[in-house]
């Protein structure tokens, strides 16, 4: 199961030290690039198309809880 991804109206809190700027989040992403290769053969990703991405976890970096943190509104974004 995932952790929902903040919105244009919300962002993440931690429940535990309110902590709204830092966490250190793990997720899963399916992508398909497009890579091109110079004449000696090293590779660069010119393009990136994400088909897919899940939020596995999100850990608090001040405090280290990981099960606390929660979706919370934005201040201002339903004005």
């Amino acid at each position: 199961m995932g952790v929902p991804q903040p919105t244009a109206g919300t962002r993440w809190r931690c429940a535990l030290c309110g902590n709204l700027t830092r966490f250190d989040v793990t997720r899963t992403t399916k992508a398909v690039d497009f890579v091109h290769l110079d004449l000696s053969g090293e590779p660069s990703v010119e393009e990136r198309e994400v088909v897919s991405e899940t939020i596995e976890s999100v850990r608090c970096r001040w405090c280290n809880a990981v099960d606390q943190v929660e979706l919370v509104d934005r201040p201002g974004a339903n004005a």
